[in-house]
């Protein structure tokens, strides 16, 4: 063990406030050594030392010239003049606040004070911890605490495995498993500058030689092994972000699929936008596609709830719509087997989803008209205001009653028309600050009016999205997906 510095004045760790006490169960108490101990006593003669201190405390329990009951842990050390500008100092440097605390983790603290008196970056005093094995650190390890010392010379904990006790830095990973969020320093002799290196590359912050220890170095490396902790820590967090935001595009390209028209001379526009504040997806989707035989298939869905779960559902009914339309099943039957499929694949009973499905006949004048639990699609012509198309057939969502059914409606649609497909955050959003909510007549009357206004395709579907979120008052609650399909004459 090397050298300690000599120290003009130690306090006792647990008096002092900077450790707590250790309880009976754990051994000898933690602390550093009292004042007018010599580095070369011997752990007996100091013990013997700290029992007179403490039995001079236990006859004169209250100092009076300080004030200070002695029982607190908080009292002024034996040999101290009360009249002293040194005893001033003692008492503020106790109650001075702190910003940094550190936990130093060595086999005998109490033995060997390798740690002086330490400030921070604005003169105030680090709080130290002190524990001799890595149960005590468990224990002492609380969120408030901000850096680690770890001696490598500490034994390593027992696994019953040969591997672990060979490994040299056992004692270090299992601190940073113990502490995955805490910076780590490692002390180790200067004759084993190589093990330190190893310690950096295993994951500590930076590694100090005990035998050359001294309160300002110390302070410093400590304050970098916090900040490059934080540092580390928010660029794995932007990292993360990074690579989570990859998945939600690769993601939300499942749920935003390009639409399959080729050879028609219908129209098409989107728009989506999810709930919640910064988030990219929703449980909302949609798609179009264009059989062989020239009708145009669209459909609209919204899985109950928003996030990457629903996302996920909504990515699969998706699929599994285009793909059982491009083998030719239509209406009810299409419906049945997306029950099955998303029976089969929501991770909890309760989970259901409404769905709007058209097919609109190769000529374009008529179409079939599927509801499961959704509103009614929007049809507008020239000269006819916008309404909605009936709904007095509309089956349940899918995934609430087994084998429900879903009758098909055939409605006219004329020569030239806008059909535009929306899911309910469309018309749940509020209406100014009470408790009123859009609806779908509110929402076909806020359409009539930007069709009269000359708003159609994108632009229509912009200005409802952002009408519709400034009548809210912000955010709307649930995602908006809108599909718009228009036919010219």
């Amino acid at each position: 063990m090397p050298v300690p510095v000599p120290r003009q004045r130690a306090i006792p760790a647990v008096e002092c406030g900077q450790a707590p006490a250790a309880s009976p169960d754990s051994g000898p108490p933690t602390e550093q050594a009292p004042t007018g101990t010599h580095p070369a006593e011997n752990p007996a003669t100091r013990r013997e030392k700290a029992r007179e201190t403490t039995t001079e405390k236990r006859e004169n329990p209250t100092d009076t010239s300080t004030g200070t009951h002695t029982s607190t842990g908080t009292g002024t050390p034996a040999g101290t003049d009360p009249g002293t500008d040194r005893t001033r100092s003692a008492r503020s440097e106790s109650a001075a606040p702190t910003n940094l605390t550190v936990l130093l983790i060595e086999d005998d603290p109490a033995g060997s004070p390798i740690v002086p008196d330490l400030l921070d970056q604005a003169g105030k005093p680090i709080r130290v911890r002190t524990a001799r094995n890595l149960t005590e650190a468990g224990r002492l390890l609380t969120d408030d605490v901000h850096c680690i010392l770890l001696d490598l010379a500490l034994s390593t904990p027992a696994h019953g495995s040969g591997d672990a006790e060979d490994d040299e830095l056992a004692v270090l990973r299992h601190v940073l498993e113990l502490a995955p969020r805490h910076a780590v320093l490692a002390l180790t002799s200067s004759s084993d500058a190589e093990r330190g290196a190893e310690a950096v590359a295993v994951g500590a912050q930076d590694y100090l030689f005990r035998d050359e220890l001294d309160g300002r170095l110390l302070s410093r490396a400590i304050r970098y092994a916090v900040e490059r902790k934080r540092s580390d820590s928010a660029e794995r967090r932007l990292a993360e972000g990074r690579l989570r935001a990859q998945e939600n595009r690769r993601l939300e390209r499942g749920l935003l699929p390009t639409p399959l028209l080729a050879g028609s001379p219908l129209r098409f526009a989107a728009r989506y936008r999810p709930g919640r504040s910064r988030a990219l997806l929703g449980g909302d989707f949609y798609d179009v596609v264009r059989t062989p035989d020239g009708t145009v298939h669209a459909m609209i869905g919204d899985v109950c709830g928003h996030g990457p779960d629903e996302a996920a559902l909504g990515v699969e009914l998706r699929i599994a719509w285009r793909a059982l339309t491009l083998a030719g099943l239509c209406g009810d039957e299409l419906l049945g087997t997306l029950q099955q499929v998303l029976e089969h694949e929501r991770s909890d009973d309760e989970i259901f989803a409404t769905l709007c499905a058209v097919d609109i006949s190769p000529d374009g004048r008529r179409a079939g008209l599927c509801l499961a639990g959704h509103p009614s699609p929007l049809v507008a012509a020239p000269g006819v205001p916008a309404r909605l198309l009936p709904y007095d057939n509309n089956g349940p969502a899918l995934g609430l009653l087994p084998g429900a059914r879903w009758p098909r409606m055939q409605v006219e649609l004329g020569a030239e028309w806008s059909l535009m497909l929306y899911t309910d955050g469309l018309i749940e959003g509020h209406v100014g600050e009470g408790r009123e909510r859009l609806g779908q007549d509110g929402m076909v009357e806020m359409v009539r009016r930007q069709r009269a206004e000359g708003l159609r395709g994108e632009e229509l579907l912009r200005a409802a999205v952002n009408e519709v979120r400034e009548l809210n008052g912000g955010e709307l609650a649930d995602d908006v997906a809108v599909v718009l399909l228009d036919r010219t004459a």
